[in-house]
């Protein structure tokens, strides 16, 4: 895939490696749900890099000193349902201050289209850093409606984070908010006549939950 401007894939080996057990099909929910969560954090710690800092005075216990600390903690942290709920335990793990809500979608099986049925967000979400997550990033329907209410709600600064993304959905979603960084954990091949990921990993909500 050509690269595009604002999308970042993860090449960490730990990420690479948990990311082929999530794609074995005899991998548990137990096992899965946690290795969804340790993804998660891995890709926090690159996704939050760039949080301001600011300089508060500390003592330690040999002296008193000038040290940085997060400035604010203004971040929400928003699962598109169902299986963004996934990776929250992850992103509360490196900040436990985040305040968290929820996007409510579900796909039509026939057209494939996102339809809302929920849209719950921090207040005042126009001055929070905003980090969605979805595991997977297929079509990019999703994607894009979940961007577009934070937006329509005054959402201004927006992260994205997918576990495995498909080409089309990247596109999709980088031509519809390419203020939006996006970052990846594996891009694959491409999407099949029913919309799912190849080789991807099945559905994330399902073995995330343990429901068919």
């Amino acid at each position: 895939m050509e690269k595009i401007d604002n999308v970042f894939e993860m090449d960490h080996p730990l990420i690479q490696h948990k990311i082929s057990i999530l794609r074995n099909k005899m991998t548990g929910t137990n096992e899965f749900r946690k290795i969804v969560e340790e993804i998660a954090i891995l890709m926090g710690y690159e996704a939050l890099r760039d949080l301001p800092l600011h300089d508060v005075e500390m003592v330690t216990p040999i002296e008193k000193c000038r040290t940085p600390v997060i400035e604010g903690k203004k971040i929400a942290i928003v699962p598109i349902l169902r299986a963004g709920l996934g990776m929250v335990s992850g992103l509360l793990a490196l900040v436990p201050a985040a305040k968290v809500g929820h996007i409510g979608l579900y796909r039509d099986e026939t057209t494939h289209e996102p339809h809302e049925y929920y849209c719950k967000l921090p207040s005042p979400i126009d001055e929070r850093l905003i980090v969605v997550l979805d595991p997977m990033l297929a079509t990019g329907g999703s994607a894009v409606e979940a961007v577009n209410f934070i937006k329509q709600r005054g959402g201004k600064n927006i992260k994205f984070m997918a576990i495995i993304a498909a080409p089309e959905g990247i596109r999709k979603l980088h031509e519809a908010h390419p203020d939006v960084a996006l970052y990846v954990g594996h891009v694959d091949r491409e999407l099949n006549e029913d919309a799912y990921i190849c080789p991807g990993l099945g559905d994330a909500g399902d073995r995330i939950f343990g429901t068919k």
